[in-house]
């Protein structure tokens, strides 16, 4: 949703703007060069494979960028050690990269067989093949529940609980199968979308705390903006849009005006082209 990001955002010669997802770099860059270089941007991740790919996008413009490896729900002491006061604009892409996502290596997706990891910051501890190794059948079903709507969390924990006892699930491929097993063959063939997807969701999200993240984040977030400035987020499923719109409606009227009423959504033209926006939800509000 470039387009209608970089219309939203309204941007403004000499303005900071926050990329607080920045990955690859494209939202950077097009803002960049929409301006021809004269804005600042601070793009910060988690991943520092993204950073470096981000650096290789946005060395034309070196000199007005700063790519920081960090968390988002730690914006105002980066802000602080960056020497920056309040922002023109602010940007959420949230969920994962299309560089994460088509990565054989992190176990982010059942598509290939790889570690279930899933961290964004692989200097982390915790991973995904912990959470499956070593928590309980309820606190596994809460996860599968919770942080993927699975409607059948419950028989997937114990099916996951039962299986580790005789081997453990260290790969993608290993829970794929508990998964086939744990799910009934119509009920496989009957969704619209793959049926390990949302245990992988709720993997993920888990061992990152997006969720968790994006609350903290969102609620210093508004106060970093000066009047006028712009904060665009989009998500990718309701889980995250559900805070957005919460946090939103929190800071109405005392600090925010929301901008959309409705959530924007993808025009069929870019899903045609990147099929993977579809589900892509965007919300802006203006510092008031």
């Amino acid at each position: 949703m470039l387009k209608e990001v970089l219309w939203w955002l309204d941007i403004r010669e000499g303005g900071v703007y926050l990329d607080c997802t920045v990955g690859a770099g494209g939202h950077s860059r097009a803002i960049l060069d929409e301006m021809r270089g004269k804005v600042r941007i601070i793009g910060i991740d988690r991943d520092e494979e993204a950073l470096k790919i981000a650096s290789q996008e946005l060395r034309e413009y070196k000199e007005q960028t700063t790519l920081i490896k960090a968390n988002f729900k730690e914006l105002p002491q980066i802000l602080k050690e960056e020497n920056v006061g309040l922002l023109d604009g602010i940007i959420y892409d949230l969920g994962l990269s299309s560089m994460q996502l088509d990565s054989q290596t992190r176990g982010f997706s059942f598509r290939w067989t790889a570690s279930l990891d899933m961290r964004m910051d692989s200097s982390q501890a915790l991973t995904a093949a912990h959470l499956v190794g070593e928590l309980s059948q309820k606190e596994l079903e809460d996860i599968f529940f919770e942080l993927g709507e699975e409607r059948w969390a419950r028989r997937i924990a114990k099916f996951v609980v039962e299986e580790r006892r005789q081997n453990p699930i260290k790969t993608t491929s290993d829970l794929l199968e508990v998964m086939r097993r744990a799910v009934p063959a119509k009920f496989r063939r009957g969704r619209k979308t793959h049926f390990a997807t949302r245990v992988f969701q709720a993997l993920r999200i888990k061992v990152n705390e997006e969720l968790e993240n994006l609350r903290v984040s969102l609620s210093y977030s508004f106060d970093l903006l000066q009047k006028e400035g712009r904060v665009c987020v989009i998500s990718y499923h309701s889980l995250e849009d559900r805070i957005v719109k919460q946090k939103f409606n929190e800071a109405k009227e005392e600090k925010l005006n929301i901008l959309t009423k409705k959530v924007i959504r993808p025009s069929k033209k870019e899903v045609r082209i990147n099929p993977r926006a579809r589900s892509a939800r965007l919300r802006v509000a203006e510092r008031i």
